[in-house]
């Protein structure tokens, strides 16, 4: 195998893979070797017809694309690994020669990563911010904990309130028809939760228990099922429980149930501290968001499309797995809120880019400053995972292999590049 490099502009880059002869041979014979049991050759029995003779009736090309299939994975990889550059999204792969008797060529268009022209970055000046913590957080954090050790309590003699949590049967219709993924029973929600269609869960309150019910909303322009966009619905309902939350009692009983303090006074004034605690590291935070912030609009880059999109991809994949961890489908999650994958990818675009921008100027104030994460700084690191993750460090490592050692030795190069800003940043008034 041989690969070429042509750049293009705006950082983009054209590989150009060539898979020797031979090695294209070997996969087409493997995909004839997978697909004979599912081709008949009259006077063959099925699966004992000779590839000779399918390639006679069918053409010799009828195993290629499954062939090409199999090698470009593989081939990219190692085309990857041996190209030098510094790639920075998915490949846009095409066929470029498919041919009997000749080299299987394929080229994969690329983003490389842009080089940054830092500005200022040292000395940066930002606003200081407040970490005064008032009486009210800390009554507004102490009414939260209350709320978390709330009771939930069935209720049976009341219609549905703000607030309350309830078992919905429901099923919805568009012009009397009943529509795809509109069906739910004993569904939990808690009203005013901004789960369901906007509209939805404010005309739920007031009704009772058992009693089927019409809830009638306008699908958005922008929903992910394209028969749905913009159509009135109706919702056929039925509330089968609700359950109201009760707090406990603002009292040293309180304390001592949700803390390791006897009184109430004693509870309050650690509420403060944890509360200080956290609005310091905010702070901290917030400066340094502002500081790069700031470098980043005065240095220059010219990121290539294909890099955000491929940071937009990631970021909505992740965004689902999380959405998965709480027991709810990613498709689930759009039809409720009427999100589309691509307004997804729209919205993200933002913090795509901020997330982008910030890593290279970061990478960039790293070696221009010879931040370099030592050994040591590694080894703690690894520490930290394996007792994250109950493992013995050798295992962690092992199963970080050499990429996922060398993406720990660079982020905390960047690390030590944000501590390096912030601390040589200007707080004022």
């Amino acid at each position: 195998m041989s690969v070429k490099v042509e750049k293009l502009e705006g950082n983009m880059a054209k590989l150009i893979i060539e898979v020797a002869e031979a090695d294209f041979e070997a996969a087409v014979q493997q995909a004839y070797l997978r697909q004979r049991a599912k081709i008949a050759i009259p006077g063959f029995r099925k699966g004992k017809a000779p590839r000779a003779m399918i390639e006679k009736m069918y053409g010799k090309e009828i195993f290629f694309e499954d062939a090409a299939n199999e090698i470009i994975p593989d081939a990219y990889e190692k085309a990857y690994d041996e190209c030098g550059e510094d790639i920075v999204s998915t490949p846009k792969v095409d066929v470029v020669q498919l041919e009997a008797g000749k080299p299987f060529i394929f080229s994969a268009e690329v983003a490389l990563k842009p080089e940054v022209s830092l500005g200022k970055y040292k000395g940066v000046k930002v606003d200081k911010v407040d970490t005064t913590v008032t009486d009210e957080d800390v009554d507004k954090a102490i009414e939260e904990e209350r709320e978390r050790n709330a009771r939930s309590v069935a209720v049976t003699d009341r219609a549905v309130r703000d607030k309350d949590d309830i078992i919905l049967d429901f099923e919805g219709f568009v012009d009397g028809e009943a529509f795809n993924g509109g069906k739910g029973e004993n569904y939990p929600l808690t009203i005013g939760s901004g789960q369901f269609i906007p509209g939805f869960e404010d005309q739920l309150i007031g009704k009772e228990i058992g009693t089927e019910c019409e809830v009638k909303v306008t699908f958005p322009e922008n929903y992910q099922a394209e028969e749905l966009k913009g159509k009135d619905a109706v919702f056929k309902c039925i509330v089968r429980e609700i359950k109201e939350k009760q707090l406990p009692d603002l009292d040293d009983e309180f304390a001592s149930e949700v803390s390791e303090f006897d009184t109430l006074d004693e509870y309050k004034a650690d509420v403060r501290k944890n509360l200080e605690d956290k609005k310091q590291a905010d702070a901290k935070s917030a400066k340094e968001d502002a500081v790069i912030k700031a470098i980043i609009e005065d240095s220059k880059m010219d990121i290539p499309k294909a890099m955000v999109e491929t940071q937009k991809r990631q970021m909505v994949e992740e965004f689902a797995q999380r959405i998965q961890s709480q027991g709810l489908s990613f498709d689930q999650y759009m039809q409720f809120t009427g999100t589309t994958a691509d307004g997804l990818m729209e919205q993200v675009e933002p913090q795509a880019m901020d997330r982008i921008q910030s890593r290279l100027v970061l990478e960039a104030i790293a070696k221009a400053e010879k931040l370099e994460a030592t050994d040591e700084d590694f080894d703690k690191e690894v520490e930290k995972l394996a007792e994250s993750y109950k493992m013995e460090k050798d295992k962690v490592i092992e199963m970080l292999g050499d990429a996922g050692k060398k993406q720990i030795y660079e982020d905390l190069a960047v690390s030590k590049a944000v501590d390096f800003v912030t601390d040589n940043a200007k707080e004022g008034k």
